[in-house]
């Protein structure tokens, strides 16, 4: 067995490959190219195992070694202390000591998403891009509002504020009504951007049975249900139910020393999306079911409103699990109390949100 440490550049890499004793049999700097990097692992012979860092060009040479069975791993950059502490830091030195890592078995292994679902993850992530722009565009509003003392009624909503008969009342100069209104096309812009992305993710993920599952959990919506599903891939690559709250940042961390007890709240080991998605899922269940409200104020009374919230998320995402885990679908009980307003069984409807475009 061959080991092969690459580290990956935008438009060249470096590849050292070691023997089962460790001894480098060839390194060179290559081109970002198909035949040449396939040519210098087929130069070897032998069978060839190799691995790359979780940097954001990976997909393409995944694909690329696995077509030709050489076998990839991924390591999780974050992790790899020997390299990023390391006092000699080249391309040579990175690419030996992952060869070196990866022949000890010591690398620590990220996860390598589906190929089928790479590209609906990765538009969902661009959706919460595009809402995090949008929000700045009306944060933008209301800072040029504010110079001049000026407030919007705060009934209003943003798609109100957004359009053009906001600003007929207000006394504003011509620059700032032209700033307001460069705002305002980029909002509109942006709105029709996302339900461009919504109809694009419809039809291949709303027809899915898992979620169909995630949609009967309360709380959790269209949005919520594709990101969870997505940002998940399989409930079988986590060892039990805590390693997945760990992986959705709904538990603290900790950095114990000694006598020295520390709880590391907000930490930012895990996935930021799943995070997102069972914090807003926890609120809109707040709001909507009495039972869980109950569950919520009860928590309220000894805790900190952001712990009281993620205990509602962390239940949400106990009932997600185990639906995945089993393919089973929701009994409607949360915390050991029946629910009294059930969802529905099929929601949304299986069809396209392109009507919400025309409008």
């Amino acid at each position: 067995m061959y080991y092969s440490g690459i580290d990956l550049h935008k438009n060249m890499c470096m590849i050292t490959t070691l023997n089962e004793a460790g001894v480098i049999l060839k390194q060179a700097k290559l081109p970002n190219d198909d035949y040449t990097i396939l040519n210098y692992f087929f130069s070897l012979g032998n069978e060839h195992k190799a691995v790359v860092e979780s940097t954001i060009n990976w997909y393409w040479l995944s694909d690329l070694l696995l077509d030709h069975q050489i076998d990839l791993v991924l390591a999780h950059a974050k992790h790899l202390r020997a390299i990023s502490c390391a006092k000699v830091k080249t391309d040579k030195y990175d690419s030996h000591t992952l060869a070196q890592l990866l022949r000890m078995n010591l690398i620590p292994i990220a996860h390598q998403i589906n190929p089928n679902l790479r590209g609906p993850r990765d538009l969902m992530r661009s959706r919460l891009r595009l809402v995090c722009k949008k929000t700045s565009c009306l944060n933008s509003i209301h800072r040029i509002l504010e110079k001049f003392n000026l407030s919007s009624d705060e009934k209003q909503s943003s798609r109100d504020l957004s359009s053009p008969a906001f600003l007929n009342h207000l006394n504003l100069n011509p620059e700032y009504h032209f700033q307001i209104n460069i705002l305002q096309e980029q909002i509109t812009l942006i709105e029709k951007q996302i339900l461009n992305l919504e109809k694009t993710l419809h039809p291949l993920l709303i027809p899915d049975p898992q979620i169909q599952r995630l949609l009967q959990i309360p709380g959790i919506g269209k949005i919520s249900a594709f990101t969870i599903y997505l940002e998940i891939d399989g409930t079988d690559r986590f060892n039990d139910i805590k390693n997945f709250f760990s992986y959705c940042r709904l538990v603290p961390g900790a950095d114990n020393s000694n006598r020295k007890l520390k709880h590391k709240s907000g930490n930012k080991e895990g996935n930021r999306y799943l995070k997102i998605a069972f914090t807003e899922a926890a609120h809109h269940a707040i709001q909507h079911y009495p039972e869980i409200k109950q569950f919520y104020k009860n928590k309220l009374r000894k805790k900190h409103i952001s712990i009281a919230r993620n205990l509602v998320a962390k239940e949400l995402a106990k009932s997600c699990y185990y639906l995945l885990k089993n393919k089973s679908d929701y009994n409607n009980i949360f915390k050991g109390v029946l629910l009294s307003k059930p969802k529905a069984q099929s929601w949304p409807r299986l069809t396209s949100p392109a009507e919400a475009l025309e409008n």
